[in-house]
């Protein structure tokens, strides 16, 4: 066993070697391979993983070796479009990368995750205006999708029902038109209510046909996944309006959610959320209907010791969300306040432009966290991830419990590279806890059918019997105004005598004496961290281009330089890096289709995430916060040269590696290095002077990390500088 393990080892390494000399993008060091392998070996229990998989966006028109332009769309023409897909454009996915991804999952992850969380967009994108989508394309593709799902997970001792169960969810291009969802029941949830026949619980098959919303109980009586459809809550659903009408169905989503986890709580289980469209949202720009948002951040917060986390896509970027319990509006949501404020419509087809000025505006919210206290602990640590003295003044929240996490996975459609995330989960004491696939219906003996028996019960309580809003004396602004009278030994305020909106029913919070939640405290299902997979299809596809006016071979071009020749910036369509390319050769000649590791953050040496609980998240947005602003994608392409860009960062090179096999102590070696022979040219300049160009460069390192992995490494170091 040892032997094997050490030659599959090899064989990781060397593929990594031959990545890193192709130019072929980021690879992960040897100890990030190892902790997959070790892990690796199947088990009879629990692993303490699970798969998210989002925007498969499979397309049946696609054609290899086509043009990426807008109006060819990889369906026509010629041009790079690439065996398995055309990596940095809008095309969709072939049948081809949708069928290798599942023989790469079966083949690497079916036997060792508990369960698969599948966050929609599972249809090709309505752009060619030659093939219009039709409904039965939109549902032809889902269902095959779901029957693959099906059939790769079919539980083999039994011969029936599946091994580990998956949640689906919609995505706003799996309905026609897309984006617009009427209130059900509808035509659509009754469809999907039989394509996913396999995976929804007879239990939950009124709720999802009355909404599209559901929940599975992925470890029985313990863990949680809550489907939420989040079209209703989306901005750009014309069909619907808003969480603030009881006759609008996001109103009775959230009611529903509200209620089941009350239901959890009283059982003494964790939840998971997930869904298609994430809850995105900064000074400028949002995903969500304002009041659903709202809401949201509301129930979670009040629900912090149920739920742990929520998974999204949609947005093709690599990123995570911190909802501030603070932005929550009371008065707005009980009617008292007419507008919260103006936010345009977040694209979510997001350019480069436009994804990398979203996360400079997360980046500017990020600056202005709190970083975290560590419980037991006197000092926090900075920017670089060291112990060192608090920039901040200390919070009164050590565990964060004012915040609210979101964790937005990548894509498999190649917007930037195909990308698979295996999250992993704190399963001590659940060593011997019955499993999903041992419950009758889910694949254990004498079974009748795949999700046909019964879960517990959903529970339908009184809408009216939670703790209505002037009961919340302790909810946020109002918690330090009553300590500061108290001390002063005043009274404490009156209460507001103005009305309230009666169909506001603000749940309880969690008992004064309960300890933090699993999504603020190592425990039993916390989530320990996540390898992140992708399919370098510049390396895989093996393309030999040529300029189609020309005979010689050329290089790809960075996407720095097709900005500032073609100005494609101002361009809604991306024809990506190999646009205005041919193949030299008709003849696709690819090389083998393999998942490796982008990056893990059990050994990022960069993000240094001790775990995935939200004080982690938020010590780190803290330190990627606290760099001066970057410009503009626009106003780089106006500069004239690169040199200057450069120059004004004064970064060495090293600082910018996604993964990289030295530790901290030599690439803090290179940046002095780097930061001498600079001082050997300008020996004029002041001492204060090379201290805080060094300072500066150090601050950009985190940042330009964290947009490596957001563009999941289809940005070379080169254009990562310009966005510093």
């Amino acid at each position: 066993m040892m032997a094997l393990q050490r030659i599959l080892c090899l064989g990781l390494l060397y593929h990594g070697v031959i990545a890193r000399l192709s130019g072929s993008g980021p690879t992960a060091p040897a100890a990030e391979q190892q902790h997959i392998l070790s892990n690796s070996a199947p088990r009879k229990g629990l692993h303490g993983r699970f798969l998210h998989i989002t925007d498969i966006h499979p397309d049946e028109f696609y054609k290899v070796h086509s043009s990426t332009d807008e109006d060819d769309g990889c369906h026509k023409g010629e041009g790079p479009a690439g065996p398995y897909g055309a990596e940095t454009t809008d095309c969709d996915s072939p049948y081809s990368l949708v069928n290798a991804t599942f023989d790469w999952i079966e083949a690497n992850l079916k036997d060792k995750i508990d369960f698969v969380v599948w966050t929609g967009d599972t249809a090709r994108h309505d752009r060619d205006d030659d093939l219009p989508r039709t409904q039965d394309q939109v549902l032809g593709t889902n269902t095959w999708i779901a029957d693959k799902f099906a059939e790769m997970l079919r539980n083999e001792e039994t011969g029936h029902g599946m091994s580990i169960p998956v949640v689906p969810t919609f995505g706003n291009n799996d309905i026609l038109p897309h984006n617009i969802l009427l209130p059900g029941p509808n035509k659509w949830l009754q469809t999907y209510t039989h394509i996913w026949r396999h995976f929804i619980p007879e239990a939950q098959r009124h709720s999802f046909e009355f909404g599209g919303w559901f929940h599975v109980e992925v470890i029985p009586n313990r863990l949680a996944v809550f489907s939420l459809n989040t079209l209703y809550f989306f901005d750009r659903n014309a069909g619907v309006d808003g969480c603030e009408n009881p006759s609008e169905p996001g109103f009775k989503q959230l009611e529903w959610l509200r209620v089941q986890l009350e239901f959890m709580r009283e059982r003494g289980m964790k939840v998971i959320l997930m869904g298609h469209v994430p809850p995105a949202r900064t000074d400028s720009k949002k995903l969500w209907d304002e009041t659903c948002w709202q809401k949201y951040t509301l129930w979670l917060h009040q629900y912090r010791d149920v739920v742990i986390s929520g998974m999204y896509g949609h947005m093709n970027i690599d990123h995570f969300l911190i909802h501030d319990t603070h932005d929550v509006d009371i008065a707005f949501l009980n009617g008292l306040s007419p507008e919260f404020g103006v936010r345009e419509y977040l694209d979510d087809e997001l350019t480069v432009q436009a994804g990398t000025d979203y996360l400079m505006e997360l980046r500017d919210d990020w600056s202005k966290l709190t970083p975290p206290t560590v419980p037991g602990k006197s000092n926090e640590v900075n920017q670089d991830g060291k112990k060192g003295r608090t920039r901040k003044p200390k919070r009164k929240d050590p565990w964060g419990e004012r915040y609210v996490l979101s964790l937005v996975s990548p894509s498999i459609v190649p917007t930037y590279f195909p990308t698979l995330r295996v999250v992993e989960y704190n399963i001590s004491g659940l060593e011997n806890t019955p499993l999903w696939r041992d419950m009758p219906g889910n694949g254990a003996k004498n079974s009748s059918h795949p999700a046909s028996a019964p879960s517990a019960p959903q529970k339908h309580l009184d809408l009216r019997s939670l703790a209505p809003i002037d009961d919340l004396s302790d909810s946020f602004e109002n918690v330090e105004t009553d300590k500061k009278k108290k001390k002063k030994g005043g009274k404490r305020p009156k209460k507001d005598k103005k009305p309230h909106d009666p169909n506001l029913v603000v749940p309880p919070p969690p008992a004064k004496t309960s300890p933090p939640g699993p999504a603020y405290s190592q425990q039993p299902l916390s989530l320990t961290g996540y390898t992140q997979y992708f399919a370098n299809l510049t390396h895989i596809n093996n393309l030999n281009l040529t300029d189609l006016n020309s005979v010689e071979p050329t290089t790809t071009n960075s996407l720095f330089s097709l900005l500032q020749s073609s100005k494609s910036w101002l361009m809604k369509w991306r024809k990506g890096k190999n646009g205005g390319k041919k193949p030299l050769t008709p003849k696709p000649d690819p090389r083998e289709f393999a998942f490796a590791v982008e990056y893990s953050t059990f050994n990022d040496k960069i993000y240094k995430l001790g775990d995935l609980t939200v004080n982690s998240f938020v010590e780190l947005a803290y330190r990627i916060g606290q760099k001066a602003k970057g410009k503009s994608l626009v106003e780089m392409a106006g500069d004239e040269e690169v040199g200057d860009v450069e120059e004004e960062h004064d970064c060495d090179e090293s600082d910018f590696e996604s993964d990289s096999d030295s530790d901290d102590e030599e690439m803090e070696a290179e940046a002095k290095k780097g930061d001498k022979k600079k001082g050997d040219k300008k020996k004029k300049g002041k001492k204060g002077d090379k201290k805080k160009k060094k300072k500066k460069g150090k601050k950009n390192k985190i940042w330009l990390h964290f947009l490596s992995h957001a563009f999941v490494g289809t940005l070379d170091k080169s254009e990562l500088k310009r966005y510093s």
